[in-house]
């Protein structure tokens, strides 16, 4: 089955951890062909070591030219250490969600998709991740689905779910939204591609004397 939806985890030097979360305009194998292309641009900057702002900003230049206009992709790009410093570049898409202690904080865009402009900048947003804390990462696969009545999934229910159920372990997360949207979609079938990703800083271990 070929996919737009991007998804990666890389771990980089100083146990830095990269993750990426996209969707590419359109459908089949042309998506796919885009999103693999993102991933591999996005793989070899992030082995240079560049600046998060400057992987994304050379990832969207080389987005332009290799794509037409009409192509465009929705991205978040996030790395983490091992000391909970979070930065985050948002390119236009569904804003990733902090969830500490079960209240729920938006990191909301801070540039547009990647492919619009050729030089278009792209900044940082910094934040810090408790122990115990989740991330969660989205594409519209989920947001938007709809019923049989055409009512979409929507991000209230989004956010209820997340508050109820954000002390389960991430892949324990993940599978209480696939079943939920299951349940919600009922008679409707799936029409567009569905990623979901959560990462969860663990917590710190006591040190024995």
């Amino acid at each position: 089955m070929t996919s737009g939806d991007y998804c990666d985890l890389v771990m980089a030097g100083n146990r830095q951890l990269y993750a990426i979360i996209g969707d590419v305009t359109g459908k089949g194998f042309a998506a796919s062909l885009l999103m693999a292309h993102l991933q591999a641009t996005f793989r070899a900057l992030i082995s240079l070591d560049f600046p998060l702002n400057q992987i994304v900003e050379r990832a969207s230049r080389s987005f332009c030219e290799m794509t037409m206009p009409a192509y465009f992709a929705t991205l978040v790009c996030m790395k983490a250490d091992c000391s909970g410093n979070v930065e985050v570049s948002n390119a236009g898409h569904l804003p990733p969600l902090l969830v500490h202690n079960g209240e729920i904080t938006e990191i909301n865009a801070t540039g547009l998709p990647l492919g619009l402009f050729n030089d278009e900048k792209f900044s940082i947003s910094k934040i810090s991740a408790s122990p115990g804390d989740t991330i969660f990462l989205y594409t519209d696969g989920l947001s938007e689905a709809s019923n049989h009545e055409t009512v979409q999934y929507g991000t209230e229910r989004l956010h209820t779910l997340l508050k109820r159920h954000y002390r389960l372990p991430p892949r324990d997360l993940i599978s209480a939204y696939l079943r939920d949207l299951e349940s919600f979609r009922s008679r409707s079938s799936r029409r567009d591609d569905l990623t979901i990703m959560a990462i969860r800083r663990s917590k710190q271990r006591r040190r024995t004397t």
